[in-house]
């Protein structure tokens, strides 16, 4: 009787997010390989990189872009050793008091010359330059900001709960001879017809890879429905939410906005640079590069941020460098909203290069790759298994034959 429950609620959950997990498994696959397919549809964009020749620090590059008319320079940012990226904040217009359109959102330049590559606008999916952006959206929002992401989390819960469902139905209803009746859920059977086939692809790829797809499922969670993933975490470790310490620094003072800063953006690039040395060097490490450099006005305050570890931290626990510089005194500047990723868990990290294809270089891109196509087909064969065991059944009621329980077929 139990198990019967776990079949109905494997099937039904199965059929309620196969159109979603054949979505974000498919654009899960490509976006392993983001950047290498961005370089294809973007080419553009991109440089080819000089080896032994420095680049410009982000300051330079900053100096370097051109004016744009409604619009200042806020920040640049590295997307890579051949590509950068200038930020440009559009000033409002007195007439309507919303933003001028620039006709762009994202200004490429040359790291080494600091010349213009392009521009390109988020969500104009009319170019072919925005395809790996389309395929992004919709992987992590089904190109609906908001409603899309909360779908998706609940997919996300239903997805990790059944990746439990389906392990317990590969298991054998007897304990007699377990393992060698176990044995055949892990494997697929050579000259099988098509529907056993597909039932054995879906059982033996499922179990095979079951602890990373329970890893994406769960990361999934964590990205698109945060308190549930937070909750849960804390059930089991101690675990830090970064939303209960986002709450936490709400009512605290924060400081001034300021529209434009007195500092300029060169002396605030190397009062930051020189703070981030002397907290590398009293943590007894080289202080990284920067990847990012902004300032921000609502704060008031101009943003250095670089990703290292120090020598005797494990791997992926280096915590992230982000000195925050006070834009009319130049001098550091105390904005604990800031410092919120300083306090990620290590399992939230590992979850999270883990889910993006971060660490172990090309051959964990390709095992993402493979795994994205794998979801997807784990839930077109439940699809087409549940259609020829529907299609079974009514032909049998249709022919007056008894219909076997549950119990009596195979776990799908």
């Amino acid at each position: 009787m139990i198990r019967n429950i776990f079949v109905v609620l494997h099937r039904w959950i199965g059929l309620a997010m196969a159109v979603f997990l054949v979505i974000v498994g498919l654009t899960g696959s490509l976006l392993a390989f983001h950047q290498e397919l961005d370089h294809v549809f973007a080419r553009q964009f991109y440089v080819t990189p000089r080896p032994g020749v420095p680049p410009l620090d982000l300051a330079t590059l900053m100096e370097r872009a051109p004016l744009i008319s409604h619009a200042r320079i806020v920040g640049a940012q590295w997307n890579g050793v051949d590509q950068a990226q200038i930020n440009y904040l559009p000033e409002k217009d007195p007439a309507t008091d919303r933003p001028y359109d620039l006709g762009f959102t994202q200004f490429y330049v040359d790291p080494w010359t600091g010349a213009e590559l392009g521009r390109r606008t988020i969500g104009d999916y009319s170019k072919s330059s925005n395809v790996m952006r389309f395929i992004y959206k919709l992987h992590v929002a089904l190109l609906v900001s908001g409603p899309g992401t909360l779908i998706l989390g609940i997919v996300a819960v239903l997805w990790t709960l059944d990746c439990f469902n389906g392990f317990y139905l590969t298991l054998p209803v007897s304990l007699s001879a377990f393992w060698r009746k176990w044995k055949t859920a892990w494997v697929v059977k050579r000259g099988a017809g098509f529907y056993r086939l597909n039932l054995d692809l879906h059982r033996a790829s499922g179990l095979w890879l079951w602890p990373m797809l329970l890893v994406f499922a769960w990361s999934s969670v964590m990205f698109n429905l945060r308190p549930v993933y937070d909750w849960t975490m804390s059930k089991f470790m101690a675990h830090s939410s970064l939303l209960e310490e986002a709450m936490k620094l709400k009512d605290l003072p924060q400081p001034a906005a300021k529209p434009v800063p007195v500092i300029g953006a060169r002396a605030a690039f190397e009062a930051a640079r020189r703070l981030a040395a002397e907290q590398a060097r009293a943590g007894g490490f080289e202080a990284p590069e920067p990847s990012m450099f902004a300032y921000m006005d609502k704060m008031g305050v101009y943003v250095y941020g670089a990703r290292g570890a120090a020598p005797q931290e494990g791997f992926l626990e280096g915590r992230p460098t982000l000195v925050t510089i006070d834009g009319d005194t130049g001098a550091p500047a105390d904005v604990p909203f800031l410092r919120l990723t300083e306090k990620q868990d290590i399992v939230d990290r590992w979850l999270v290069a883990l889910h993006v294809a971060g660490v172990f270089g090309l051959p964990y891109k390709i095992f993402v790759c493979i795994l994205g196509l794998v979801v997807a087909m784990l839930s077109a064969t439940g699809v087409y298994i549940w259609w020829k065991k529907r299609r079974a059944r009514r032909f049998r009621k249709k022919q007056g034959v008894s219909v076997p329980p549950l119990e009596a077929t195979p776990a799908e």
